[in-house]
């Protein structure tokens, strides 16, 4: 896969995530305003819990299925990528057989546990997401192997369009019932989503299974054994398993850790649920917006570096490597000092329910993980670097030190009445920064790569800095006169017009990045007329 077509994978994957999103705040804004931090701190309570399970049924192998796909597809043995996937898909199933049985068995004694039993609903809603999504997560593995991202894109775009559907209809018609059950009916709305993106997926592949079979035709090389499928998929997915249920785990510790603490500091276990819902429901719901960009990138990654990896090509490597952590903190930087210093007014502005001094204590946290953002957009691209050149085991290894460095600090500082909840939050953005700064050294080792620090980082910092002081200013200096809300939106309409500008006249942005872009290419030809930007 050459780094047009990396970046053309990458951008389809962006703008189905971007679509998702949208669909996505459509959901969650209105759902926090029905549920309150009290109703979302259910939901929440039962979602870390549900990532986490369906993280080890199917984390690791739609990125092993996707690079043992891409490595056989290199040699031309299409065969043996088909089988692959037939393997992997019979697996898949399952896996999501017995993790779903599991929840709905235990589903009353794993909410216990957490302390918070209201969570019943939540939890049990989710378990046919928890069949259905290993099923989606194997098909979707064998098309990125293949270097096709628009299936992916697809699924993904009907998975959110009716959990946000349903998931909202189900949670206003429940309310009358009480909060509790009012979450369980906004989380059936992912089993529905799953159930919809699975039978998307089946219905591509069967559209393609024509074109497959031509492919099939043309193989060359020998099959490998059941067997060996088996153990290659286990080699590569088990540490990313690992390393991708670190992640739930460290939100699992905060739904344990915070409660309790907050509990042992002076909070009711009403106002501990609060706090804990403006932490993972209304802050963490923001902060992840600018993930659709580096988790498209990554999962385009992957396959590309796996190909590259294959075929021994290191300078398509290092141009793969340095042209994803260039666009990664493109996005990462404005992402995180946007959120940064608009905190306050951006929470007031989508929780409009929220009281005063929800929206200051909400506007505090959110401040705090913003600048997680950088850190968390890097760990997904490193990742999946250190994954495509076979080395999987090595971002499971740096994200558990930071794992570790969580669990004290978030244990330490929420203990601090003056801290208690944000502690989670500052807990957070260092365990990623850990993270990062492991990864980075790794990938400097495996693939010598020297990366152009002017371009990589300074370029877009620069644009960065001069868009946070607009849109702070702008907002302060609108304020008076058009109100929180209208200022807030001016604000930030007028620091994305000045960053693509910063970034033109830096030149942060290349004539290769517009040719992404739906007639891209021409806007690019006339900037380059205007001197504008270098071709």
């Amino acid at each position: 896969m050459s780094k047009d077509n990396f970046l053309k994978g990458a951008a389809i994957l962006a703008i189905a995530g971007a679509i998702v999103k949208i669909l996505g705040a459509f959901y969650r804004i209105p759902l926090n305003n029905i549920l309150g931090s009290e109703g979302i701190g259910y939901y929440q309570t039962a979602y870390p819990l549900y990532i986490l399970l369906l993280t080890i049924s199917t984390a690791g192998f739609p990125v092993a299925i996707a690079k043992l796909v891409a490595e056989k597809r290199a040699l031309g043995n299409h065969k043996g990528a088909h089988k692959v996937f037939k393997v992997a898909f019979l697996g898949m199933l399952i896996a999501g057989i017995l993790t779903s049985l599991f929840v709905f068995a235990n589903a009353k004694n794993i909410v216990i546990s957490w302390g918070n039993e209201d969570a019943y609903y939540s939890l049990i809603a989710l378990v046919p997401a928890l069949f259905f999504v290993p099923i989606m997560s194997a098909f979707r593995g064998y098309f990125q192997g293949r270097q096709t991202m628009t299936p992916t894109a697809l699924s993904q775009i009907a998975e959110q369009l009716f959990r946000v559907v349903v998931g909202l209809m189900l949670t206003y018609y429940l309310l009358d019932m009480g909060l509790p059950i009012a979450a369980g009916g906004a989380s059936f709305g992912g089993s529905v989503g799953a159930t919809a993106g699975a039978i998307t997926m089946m219905i591509i592949y069967l559209s393609k299974r024509r074109e497959i079979g031509e492919e099939l035709m043309l193989s060359v090389g020998n099959e490998e054994s059941v067997n060996n499928i088996v153990k290659e998929l286990l080699i590569i997915a088990i540490p990313i398993t690992i390393g991708a249920a670190i992640v739930p785990i460290m939100n699992a510790i905060d739904a344990r850790f915070v409660f309790k603490r907050l509990e042992t500091i002076g909070f009711n276990k009403k106002e501990a649920n609060a706090l804990f819902g403006q932490l993972t429901g209304h802050a963490q719901t923001l902060v992840n917006l600018p993930l659709i960009f580096s988790t498209a990138l990554s999962m385009s990654l992957v396959p590309a570096i796996s190909m590259a990896n294959t075929r021994k090509n290191y300078r398509e490597i290092r141009n793969v490597t340095s042209s994803s952590m260039r666009i990664t903190l493109l996005i990462g930087l404005p992402a995180a000092f946007g959120l940064f210093v608009l905190a306050e007014p951006i929470i007031g502005l989508l929780y409009f329910k929220l009281s005063p001094e929800e929206i200051a204590s909400t506007g505090e946290i959110l401040s705090i993980l913003s600048f997680g953002i950088i850190f968390l957009t890097l760990v997904q691209s490193l990742t999946a670097i250190l994954q495509g050149l076979g080395r999987p085991i090595v971002p499971v290894a740096n994200l558990a030190v930071g794992a570790v460095v969580k669990v004290f600090l978030t244990y330490t500082l929420t203990g601090i009445r003056d801290i208690n909840v944000k502690g989670a939050a500052i807990s957070t953005v260092a365990a990623y920064f850990i993270a990062v700064i492991l990864d980075l050294m790794a990938v400097r080792k495996y693939t010598r790569l020297k990366l152009d620090i002017m371009e990589v980082f300074i370029k877009p910092l620069i644009s960065t800095l001069g868009m946070a002081l607009v849109a702070k200013f702008s907002y302060i200096g609108f304020l008076e006169i058009l109100g929180s809300k209208l200022s807030t939106l001016v604000a930030i309409f007028l620091a994305v017009i000045v960053y693509m500008i910063l970034l033109l006249i830096t030149g942060s942005l290349t004539y290769e990045d517009f040719s992404l872009l739906p007639n891209g290419e021409k806007i690019a030809k006339k900037l380059v007329k205007l001197r504008i930007l270098k071709k």
